[in-house]
């Protein structure tokens, strides 16, 4: 008897009749991250990758994806894209870090979640304990981009071979492609190294060298991190430790972004 309610359950979970709360399964087109401890940084990169410490985060949910530009024109009613010729399976780039927190705010709302931001320009606000869509800090996607608890230790997200994994400069062919033409990572995620940079929620600033439960970067600033690297970046700008920065109100054809919802 128990079998056959489990069995019921199921059914309505992946028909969407039934909503699991983010944990338990988690919402359509994410993959579930569960939480940990992990060494965030590198000791043989660049010198905002140091110190190497200690970081906890709690269970999220993250894209599997990058945002496409079909989900971005569906919510926004526009696609600022550069590259569009090749289907709106692509990534969505020249976006800012404000047209990824209004793009996150809006996709909360068609759905009926709680949105996670309020104010507006320099003055943006994150209601970490809200149900909506919303970016990773800097820790969130350095741990998923490791691979969370079944980490590998790789130097990309998924392999030590960047081209298993990642569209970036010597094999994009001066483009980027669809969303999860690569191999995956460790945790089923597609495109944490290349094809399009990723904003993230944190102000760029130093790393602490002691231990941080769910960090969310410096408390003010002027340039937002973005991660990842790009179709028309190095390998080396594509390792899992590798930070970058620029104004909000920064758009280029090799920045995008993909969402994360909190899990209770």
């Amino acid at each position: 008897m128990k079998k056959a309610i489990y069995a019921v359950i199921l059914v309505l979970l992946l028909t969407g009749i039934l909503i699991a709360e983010p944990g338990q399964v988690p919402p359509k087109g994410m993959v579930f991250v569960e939480g940990g401890t992990f060494q965030m940084g590198s000791t043989s990169g660049d010198d905002d990758e140091k110190p190497l410490h200690s970081v906890t985060v709690s269970d999220f949910n993250i894209g599997k994806y990058e945002v496409t530009q079909e989900q971005y024109e569906k919510v926004m009613a526009k696609n600022p894209s550069n590259f569009k010729n090749d289907g709106k399976n692509l990534p969505v780039e020249k976006v800012s870090s404000y047209d990824a927190v209004e793009f996150c705010n809006k996709l909360s709302e068609r759905e009926g979640l709680k949105k996670c931001y309020s104010g507006k320009g320099y003055i943006i606000n994150c209601d970490f304990s809200a149900n909506g869509y919303r970016l990773a800090t800097e820790a969130e996607w350095e741990y998923a981009a490791k691979g969370g608890k079944k980490s590998k230790g790789y130097t990309y997200s998924g392999s030590n071979d960047i081209n298993e994994v990642a569209w970036y400069r010597d094999n994009s062919e001066g483009k980027t492609h669809a969303v999860g033409g690569k191999q995956a990572n460790e945790l089923g995620i597609y495109d944490m190294t290349g094809n399009v940079y990723e904003w993230c929620w944190d102000w760029y600033g130093a790393y602490s060298s002691g231990s941080q439960n769910n960090p969310r970067g410096s408390s003010s600033g002027s340039r937002r991190v973005f991660r990842c690297g790009g179709w028309d970046y190095s390998a080396s700008s594509c390792r899992t430790a590798n930070r970058d920065y620029f104004s909000p109100d920064y758009s280029y054809y090799s920045l995008g972004f993909r969402v994360v919802r909190s899990s209770k």
